[in-house]
């Protein structure tokens, strides 16, 4: 993807980031770890270079388990609860950015769907997009 500013923060603006790119894939997650962390939807993401995100403020962490069998840690504002990124023990080198927290959500439009064969009945996105059922083979970077 083109290199764009990508900025954002969460609800109440105690936490703010920047990454001057590149976004190296965007995507829409249907595990069960994510639908809990969206109310039973999917979350959209994008994956950035670890060493490229600069973040101001403090963030809480919780460490788990993925649907993948990767060790997590996910993270989010102690104050409002955002939930803003995740990382894989076993990919240092990216890491997840909610779609939802960035100032220009346009700029994670989704180029897949992961997880899909988790995904309840009534889950809606756009049939053009590419599916995995599963976990997806390595991002790009």
């Amino acid at each position: 993807m083109e290199d764009a500013p990508i900025t954002g923060g969460c609800l109440c603006g105690a936490v703010r980031y920047s990454a001057k790119g590149p976004i190296v894939a965007a995507r829409m997650c249907w595990c069960r770890v994510c639908q809990y962390l969206a109310s039973g939807s999917a979350t959209t993401n994008i994956l950035v270079p670890t060493e490229d995100l600069r973040v101001d403020g403090a963030l809480a962490e919780y460490r788990s388990v993925a649907d993948s069998g990767n060790r997590m840690a996910r993270r989010f504002c102690p104050t409002c609860g955002t939930h803003m990124f995740s990382a894989a023990d076993d990919r240092p080198h990216l890491v997840v950015v909610r779609v939802g927290t960035l100032d220009d959500p346009e700029l994670g439009a989704p180029e897949g769907v992961i997880w899909a064969a988790r995904a309840p009945s009534w889950a809606c996105w756009d049939p053009a997009l590419p599916r995995t059922e599963g976990q997806p083979g390595p991002a790009r970077s």
